[in-house]
């Protein structure tokens, strides 16, 4: 039997709704009985995490991200996901505090490019990500060259995470390609798409390749680690 699954969702809700949608679909079963058993809580009033982080609220969301945890935690489940990849700068307080394995995303997609011989990642994330560094300490640490955004670079992804996605308007695509363009020029192998909320502009537009989508490397992880079947076409997620 597989194990219990716990999420620490909406965070955004969309993007939350669509990390179940990638589990169910990228696990391989022939009746519902073979899918694996999830706990999603979700908790959209978990403040803001790159507001925090860059101090532009004082309203902290580890006590928040702890209470969900704890009861999941509760609920018996066997690992946690935690679908927003900002939300990351508190695993290592999180993971003291709550005594349920909670599946590390950036680590996660980092191996997976250093499996596939990535030597240079560009990123895509919330602002909160790129100045905490958490996808560029990690990429270091396996020799990945990190190419991060330039201040207008990362004013596009910023707008198309916060004025686009989570205010439910459409995506400004051409946004969207400058910032892809300007990674690309300076040297990357392949983008992750380092927010979940990034996540669904790969699900409905046409983005092109070279892009790796860090939610659906969680997904992915989710499956193997809690003892479910990964569909084959799930093997390559390097676009």
């Amino acid at each position: 039997m597989a194990k219990k699954l716990g999420v620490i969702g909406g965070l955004g809700p969309l993007a939350s709704a669509y990390f179940y949608e990638l589990l169910s679909r990228m696990t391989e079963a022939k009746i519902d009985q073979e899918h694996m058993e999830i706990n999603i809580i979700s908790r959209p009033s978990i403040p803001d995490r790159t507001g925090y982080i860059l101090g532009r609220n004082n309203d902290n969301p580890l006590p928040h991200l702890v209470e969900v945890g704890k009861t999941l935690e509760e609920m018996g489940v066997d690992y946690i996901a935690l679908p927003c990849i900002t939300a990351h700068y508190f695993h290592e307080e999180l993971t003291n505090m709550i005594n349920v394995p909670i599946i590390h995303v950036i680590k996660e997609t980092v191996n997976y490019l250093k499996e596939n011989g990535i030597k240079r990642a560009g990123i895509m994330a919330t602002e909160g990500t790129i100045s905490s560094k958490l996808f560029q300490t990690e990429l270091l640490k396996k020799n990945i060259i990190p190419i991060t955004p330039s201040k207008k670079g990362q004013e596009y992804i910023s707008n198309l995470i916060y004025k686009n996605i989570k205010m439910g308007l459409p995506v400004n695509m051409e946004d969207f390609f400058k910032a892809r363009d300007e990674l690309s020029k300076n040297g990357a192998d392949t983008i992750i798409l380092g927010c979940t909320e990034l996540s669904l502009i790969k699900r409905d537009e046409d983005i092109g390749s070279g892009f790796i989508d860090a939610l659906e490397i969680l997904a992915r992880s989710c499956i193997t680690k809690c003892e479910a079947k990964l569909k084959s076409e799930y093997t390559n997620l390097i676009s």
